[in-house]
């Protein structure tokens, strides 16, 4: 079969021949509907290369949903042809954190599979090995894989950034969503749909400020944004920034606008630095970064796509043109997320 593989560090992946994967024991294999092209991947490709620990070649591709086409043995609570997302955050599988879905926070991950396309070889193909049934979700009606796909990880990520603020997004509450690309745009719906906040979106695009829909006010970032965003809240502030970029530009804007007592959460790793000291910040503002979310969590994001209150804007690609999708991604062309469809229905 065919596959999108690092097979160099500091090189563009490419399409190769592998040997189709066959379940062992637990084991699923999934014919692949869907695979997310994250921006993240570019990192692996470049500057963190020879950082990582894992061995070459792999095949890309971690936003992964298609259909179950083998079940090893043991392997319960799926049908052949079912629909269905991975949840992409491998753990032990024995850990507290992993026995209550928190995965992607297992205590053991030196004891974990190498994730699907972070190490391991991932749904940049025609077909994808999953170590465990568990970490497949149904797909609700009316979901397709190329749309369930990107939610895996640009949906899921933003969902638990949301949620683990839920107590601050009041209807009195703004929330600030910095970047709205292909989890910035998610990330938008997420609030309109599971909070009563006000939403307020920052970017330097106006193109991309297009896919803030649903979102109260959009600004365009830079030096007066902040300013905007207290003109907004009459001077108060926002009470949770989420910024999905994480340069240094991006986190002194979240910095100058969120309020006393607020949430700055970092979910992009641009790689930026926000000064902490006892006067950096208003007071008791907490800040935090996010890693993926929860396998529960999936199941609930599934269900609001399912019933049409979650939707990512996707721009599709064949096999066949998958470098062409990272190409376009490094460009910046990409508008919402890009989904590799190696097969369809």
């Amino acid at each position: 079969m065919r596959a999108l593989q690092i097979t160099q560090w500091h090189t563009d992946p490419e399409l190769v021949e592998v040997d189709e994967p066959h379940a062992g024991p637990g084991q699923v294999v999934v014919r692949v509907g869907g695979a997310g092209v994250c921006h993240s991947d570019l990192h692996f490709l470049g500057e963190l290369g020879d950082l990582l620990p894992w061995p070459l070649p792999f095949t890309l591709g971690h936003e992964n949903a298609g259909w179950v086409h083998e079940l090893g043995e043991g392997a319960t609570g799926l049908e052949p042809g079912q629909a269905v997302a991975v949840y992409g955050a491998w753990g032990c599988g024995v850990c507290g954190r992993c026995l209550i879905g928190l995965e992607n926070y297992c205590d053991h991950p030196a004891d974990a599979p190498l994730g699907g396309g972070l190490g391991g070889d991932g749904g940049m193909a025609e077909y994808l090995l999953v170590p465990s049934a568990r970490h497949l979700v149904p797909l609700p009606d009316g979901l397709s894989p190329a749309q369930a796909a990107p939610l895996t990880d640009a949906g899921l990520t933003p969902y638990h950034a949301v949620r683990r603020s839920s107590t601050k997004l009041g209807p009195t509450s703004t929330a600030v969503v910095i970047g709205v690309g292909g989890l910035g745009h998610l990330a938008v719906q997420i609030l309109r749909a599971t909070t009563a906040a006000t939403v307020v979106a920052v970017d330097v695009k106006k193109e991309a400020l297009a896919l803030a829909d649903g979102a109260h006010h959009t600004v365009e970032a830079g030096e007066l944004a902040a300013i905007q965003v207290r003109e907004l809240t009459e001077g108060l502030g926002a009470d949770v920034v989420l910024d999905f970029v994480g340069s240094d530009d991006t986190l002194a804007t979240a910095r100058a606008c969120v309020r006393p007592m607020g949430d700055l959460t970092i979910v992009g790793i641009a790689g930026g630095t926000l000064p902490y000291n006892f006067f950096a910040l208003p007071y008791e503002v907490s800040v935090q970064s996010v890693y993926w979310g929860s396998r529960p969590e999936l199941v609930e994001l599934l269900a609001l796509a399912g019933r049409g209150l979650i939707r990512p804007e996707i721009t599709t690609f064949p096999l066949d043109r998958a470098p062409e999708a990272y190409r376009a991604l490094q460009a910046g062309t990409v508008t919402g997320r890009a989904v590799v469809v190696p097969n369809h229905a």
